[in-house]
């Protein structure tokens, strides 16, 4: 990450922290940051909702292409409930009306709803809502690889490439590689043993015999 960007970060802090956090004034120098954020495959949840609120409070200063990239910066820290966040402060009339937000937050319900086939299907479909958005696939496809770590013992190599929105089949090693796992012979992926990760607890009572005893006097 550039030094430039890590002094914006820096600036931006500290205008949140100020009592001129929801002034509209700096609302250029924060979209300025949503952008470069994008740019740099950076991110700043705190900045970015700071945004959003600012536009709640100022309708007429509403940027759609500033609010779609801060939906699909939000989708790329997923499991994390950011996109949440961010969709609840958009004024419905915008999350209706404008076509590029009403198409990103259909793609953020496929994800969340792991409607992974669905999803590429639909990107490819929109493929200009992601231009400017660096690294938005591959963010994508750590989190499908989430889901797989913790749904799935064993998986199909085809299925695994569908999920991961890969026709050419030339990611799938890539990933498997990256959390460590393997393939046999049949073309299935071994992720991890679910069982292997249980670990027994032992629950211990302690019971005092004042408690005992009150509880035997109130039941005469």
């Amino acid at each position: 990450m550039s030094s430039s960007f890590e002094q914006m970060r820096a600036n931006v802090g500290k205008l949140l922290r100020g009592i001129d956090r929801y002034n509209p004034e700096n609302l250029a120098t924060l979209e300025r940051y949503v952008e470069t954020q994008a740019r740099e495959n950076a991110y700043d949840l705190e900045a970015n909702l700071a945004v959003l609120k600012l536009y709640q409070f100022n309708p007429a200063y509403f940027q759609t292409q500033v609010t779609s990239q801060i939906l699909l910066k939000a989708l790329t820290n997923l499991p994390h409930t950011d996109f949440t966040l961010c969709k609840c402060m958009i004024d419905q009339t915008h999350q209706q009306e404008e076509r590029p937000i009403r198409q990103i937050l259909y793609l953020g319900n496929l994800l969340e709803t792991c409607h992974f086939q669905s999803f590429w299907t639909s990107l490819e479909e929109n493929r200009e809502l992601i231009d400017g958005i660096t690294g938005f696939e591959d963010s994508v496809r750590k989190f499908i690889c989430h889901v797989v770590g913790i749904t799935y013992q064993t998986i199909e190599h085809r299925l695994l490439a569908e999920m991961l929105g890969d026709p050419l089949d030339t990611q799938v090693k890539v990933w498997m590689n990256k959390y460590g796992w393997t393939e046999n012979e049949d073309g299935q992926i071994f992720i991890y043993n679910q069982e292997e990760s249980v670990k027994p607890k032992n629950i211990v009572e302690k019971i005092d015999f004042e408690s005992v005893s009150s509880i035997m006097a109130t039941s005469q």
